[in-house]
């Protein structure tokens, strides 16, 4: 029995938002009966690429998360609606009746993740079907999967290998697990918590400190990693609100260490390393506190 599910990598997404004009090109305006009426040509994302900004300049980074229906198992909207106007099909997608859920806006409301929409003009709500009309037809993948130009959205029947030219590159993980909804899409790469910074020699401050050895201690956990030519350093996919420890050391050199809790992204700044033999420059570190 065909089961469908999606991946969408994080890491590969570049924001062009392909899979979001190819959704409108084959949806506004066009109904899909009995799987959906047509959307309308304003005011609704049936695939949402949001932007998340992270950190503080110079440290900044910005991901792009495409966000579909996310054909959830235990689909609030299903349970929202009424007389069956919110059903789910043999493959797995969930379907708003473009016939019975006229006048429900309470099946709006019910998504957690904001991906139903209400037409005005028809008083109906809406929302992705991962093209259930094309893959009905014969199609492999809906348009936004076929559209994207870096293979981000990765789509198929979960009994099947997968989509050639693909492969997780990590974890794949469920967008906001906390609702409990099992949804059927998953994520790598979802944006976590980062710590980054600069290492500077006190004796050589005119010149960048490539190498140098800097670690991070977490919960038994320990990630090494060295400066790059600039002398600078990050540590990506970290825990939110845990309690980091950041050493770093280099020959001839006297270490430093810093107690850190990721309660947002840090950049802790530029620290100094002072030469064997001199006195400590503390003052020479930058509180990680200013630069988030």
């Amino acid at each position: 029995m065909t089961r469908y599910a999606m991946v969408i990598d994080v890491t590969r997404c570049t924001g062009c938002h392909n899979c979001f004009l190819a959704c409108r090109d084959e949806h506004a305006g066009n109904d899909h009966l009995p799987v959906a009426a047509a959307q309308p040509e304003l005011g609704h994302r049936w695939i949402d690429v949001q932007e998340h900004e992270r950190g503080a300049f110079p440290k900044v980074k910005v991901s792009y998360v495409p966000v579909p229906c996310q054909q959830c198992a235990e689909a609030p909207c299903l349970a929202a609606g009424e007389g069956g106007a919110v059903y789910r099909r043999a493959d797995g997608i969930v379907v708003i009746d473009p016939e019975r859920a006229v006048g429900q806006r309470d099946i709006v409301e019910a998504c957690p993740y904001g991906a139903v929409f209400w037409n005005e003009a028809k008083r109906l709500p809406q929302k992705c079907t991962f093209c259930a009309h094309l893959l009905d037809a014969g199609w492999r993948q809906p348009r936004c999967a076929e559209a994207c130009p870096t293979q981000a959205i990765a789509f198929g029947d979960l009994d099947e290998p997968a989509p050639s030219g693909w492969s997780a590159q990590g974890a794949v993980e469920p967008l906001h697990p906390e609702h409990g909804t099992r949804p059927v899409v998953g994520y790598i790469g979802l944006p976590k918590r980062f710590i980054a910074g600069e290492i500077v020699l006190a004796d050589k401050m005119e010149w960048p400190a490539p190498g140098v050895a800097v670690s991070l201690r977490h919960d038994g956990q320990h990630i090494a990693a060295t400066t790059d030519d600039y002398g600078d350093f990050e540590f990506d996919g970290l825990q939110a609100n845990a309690e980091y420890v950041l050493s770093v050391s280099h020959p001839g050199y006297h270490p430093r260490s810093l107690t850190l809790v990721t309660q947002r992204d840090l950049n802790v700044g530029t620290i100094a390393l002072d030469p064997l033999g001199a006195e400590t420059r503390r003052e020479r570190t930058t509180s990680p506190t200013a630069n988030v």
